[in-house]
């Protein structure tokens, strides 16, 4: 992995070991935009929070880009386990964080994964499964998606320094397709595919950190 002056390393965060598999079973293992770091943070929002600090506070990711990934559960009808959600911010009661070069990721992984629809907008936190009624509660809220911990790996990475984020997560849950556990079933093993094959445009994005800004 390049360690080239001005390389900008990228933090990519998951919660779960079936994510962290995926993940490290994917392709392309980057190199020209900075060294990449995979962290397993546990499951929900606190985990994620103290996982990232503790990881940031590490000289040799010092200005890090983070990434949070895994798996989401889809909220607007028509969702299928294995689309991909790109956000353009991350929510949750504690604030709102901008995403960077949401675009650049849609791209990317449009070509990654062909045939995969990419939804984006915004993507909100939760401190538990969210069931029934809550997904259209939060659907109304304006938010496509929601998951545990990508809001509280964002807001905890930009309050440890200034740095470029984003979150990617596939769906594995939706509306019409609502699962009772995660890698039992057909959608399960769907996004895990999926995960496990968009590996490559988070080094697509990593590398397009250090192209210039217009």
């Amino acid at each position: 992995m390049s360690t080239a002056p001005g390389a900008v390393p990228l933090l990519i965060a998951c919660a779960l070991g079936i994510e962290h598999l995926a993940l490290r079973t994917g392709g392309d293992r980057g190199g020209a935009g900075g060294p990449v770091t995979l962290l397993r943070t546990g499951m929900g929002p606190q985990s994620a929070e103290r996982a990232v600090t503790r990881a940031l506070a590490s000289p040799a990711l010092g200005g890090a880009a983070v990434l949070a990934t895994g798996f989401c559960a889809g909220l607007a009808p028509g969702m299928h386990p294995g689309d991909l959600v790109v956000a353009e911010e991350t929510r949750d009661p504690q604030g709102v964080t901008p995403c960077v070069g949401a675009g650049f990721l849609v791209e990317a992984l449009v070509r990654a994964a062909p045939g995969r629809t990419v939804h984006t907008g915004p993507l909100t936190g939760s401190d538990h499964v969210v069931r029934g009624h809550e997904r259209s509660e939060l659907l109304a809220t304006g938010a496509i998606a929601v998951d545990m911990e990508s809001a509280a790996t964002l807001r905890s990475a930009v309050r440890a320094g200034v740095r470029p984020v984003a979150a990617v997560r596939v769906v594995v849950d939706a509306p019409e397709h609502e699962l009772v556990r995660i890698g039992t079933v057909r959608g399960g093993i769907s996004a895990f595919r999926v995960l496990r094959a968009v590996l490559p445009a988070f080094h697509e994005w990593h590398r397009s950190l250090l192209l210039p800004r217009r």
